[in-house]
């Protein structure tokens, strides 16, 4: 079962990031391992608070997860916070803050860095989402610099270990029965201090730059829905691999057709004399236009469903259907002679008129 984030932290939905940080700085405080060794369901509980937190905390994590729970986190690459030492070199901030010292949030890093996810959102139209449509996007990212190849230090070069905590990357702290190890302030959890910075990239490893994406965007999406590119984020540092660009998409409404899933809804007008005598109609469908027949005596909000004119299935199933649904429109202004003609035919129907409403309001008040 998905877990709930905002259940473990114990705040609502709505709750701001001061909310929700206030809410795990109490957890990590009560539930912290030192304050209670050997307990494992304090342990359990220590690290489901620090995965509420780091989700909670992370829009567009937030974002994934309001939209689609855990299964959507996992779906995305998302794992979990990891290990004791993941959490605290994640949290550092937190732990800083409860603790009386600051340390950073990054993690020691001297290995392979991988680059960051990206995030896209594409607005396309209506008829782009139902047909499918290829698109080419222009994006703005970091990309590992080719002079240094993402180490940030300059060619032919060495960084410095650092003296502060002796490349450890880490420092530990104590104040009364509590003991972490947080990043080192001095080289941020890196273990080394870059002395000879590259040029290019002035020692982050990255450099910026604009790139344009192709995009094949299958027939059948809907607004929500993501398109995961590999390799297309933030690029790595230090041999790390380059992240992922998700697109987002947008999809604007149409002036006549709605959309219900691979179901497509519309509104047909008719006359008064179309409804009555019947009639052959071209309708309009997302794939063309239709020939739908009228019977006689339609009536106002009957629906007739054209098989196979709806949406492509994502999964390649063929196509919902459209829904057509009757709208009689009752002139407001009509000429002397139709007004005559109406008159007559009112005179025709009147017996028939009086015998129906008689039986109608027998059978209203028949139980009364």
């Amino acid at each position: 079962m998905d877990k709930d984030y905002y259940n473990i932290l114990g705040v609502a939905k709505t709750a701001t990031a001061d909310e929700i940080k206030k809410a795990y700085r109490k957890l990590a405080m009560k539930y912290h391992p030192d304050k209670n060794p050997g307990d494992k369901e304090a342990e359990e509980k220590f690290k489901a608070a620090a995965e509420a937190y780091e989700v909670l905390r992370d829009i567009e994590k937030r974002k994934i997860y309001d939209r689609y729970g855990a299964e959507g986190l996992r779906n995305s690459g998302y794992s979990g916070p990891g290990n004791f030492e993941d959490i605290f070199s994640s949290f550092g901030d937190i732990f800083g803050d409860l603790f009386g010292f600051s340390g950073g949030n990054r993690r020691r890093s001297q290995g392979p860095v991988p680059g960051n996810d990206l995030r896209y959102d594409l607005n396309i139209n209506f008829m782009e989402a139902v047909h499918g449509i290829d698109k080419e996007i222009d994006i703005s990212k970091r990309e590992t610099c080719w002079t240094c190849e993402g180490t940030g230090i300059r060619p032919g070069c060495k960084n410095k270990i650092c003296p502060y905590c002796q490349g450890a990357g880490q420092v530990t702290r104590s104040q009364g029965f509590f003991s972490i190890r947080t990043p080192c302030p001095e080289c941020q959890g890196q273990g080394e201090i870059i002395t000879d910075p590259c040029n290019d990239c002035h020692g982050s490893g990255l450099v910026s730059k604009s790139k344009k994406v192709s995009l094949k965007i299958p027939a059948g999406v809907d607004t929500g829905a993501r398109m995961r590119l590999r390799g297309e984020g933030e690029g790595g540092r230090k041999g790390g691999e380059n992240g992922d660009l998700y697109v987002v998409i947008h999809v604007e409404p149409h002036k006549f057709f709605q959309r219900d899933g691979d179901l497509i809804y519309c509104e047909l007008p008719l006359s008064m004399t179309q409804a009555v005598l019947g009639c052959t109609l071209n309708v309009p469908t997302i794939h063309g236009e239709k020939s739908l027949k009228i019977p006689k005596g339609t009536q106002p909000g009957h629906t007739f469903r054209l098989q196979g004119e709806g949406v492509p299935s994502l999964r390649g199933h063929g196509k919902g259907d459209m829904v057509v649904e009757v709208k009689v429109v009752i002139p407001k202004k009509i000429s002397k002679r139709q007004e005559e003609l109406m008159q007559e035919f009112a005179g025709l129907e009147s017996g028939e008129d009086e015998h129906h409403s008689e039986g109608f309001f027998k059978k209203l008040f028949s139980g009364i």
